[in-house]
């Protein structure tokens, strides 16, 4: 968001990677209404990607119907808005993910409880 000061306007962030146990990053999954919004998950830069979605996706979205039926290779995955490619055997950190980073994926074929994302 834009500030306007009529003074000088510095201070020190208040969510630097510094108050964190690991970079915050934040994950949404297209067309699932169900989340709102992207959630913010502390994450290793060490874990793996693959590990990240079968590891630590579950328990973020795996409430949904449709988490089980998710097929990884064919997830079209977005960051910060543009098209992003992950190595799923690379780390977070080996694929470019830092401190508060935006990621987002699309599941082809499933699109929201009773297909709501259309």
């Amino acid at each position: 968001m834009a500030v306007k000061s009529i003074g000088k306007y510095e201070f020190a962030p208040k969510d630097g990677v510094d108050k964190f146990p690991a970079p915050l990053l934040f994950f949404g999954w297209e067309d699932h209404k169900m989340f709102c919004a992207p959630f913010a998950v502390p994450l290793p830069p060490t874990m793996k990607f693959a590990d990240m979605c079968h590891g630590a996706f579950p328990g973020i979205f795996g409430a949904h119907p449709e988490f089980a039926r998710i097929d990884w290779n064919q997830a079209e995955w977005f960051k910060s808005g543009q098209p992003w490619k992950p190595d799923m055997d690379k780390t977070l950190a080996e694929n470019g993910l830092g401190h508060k980073d935006v990621i987002r994926f699309r599941t082809p074929g499933l699109t929201g409880l009773k297909g709501t994302a259309h």
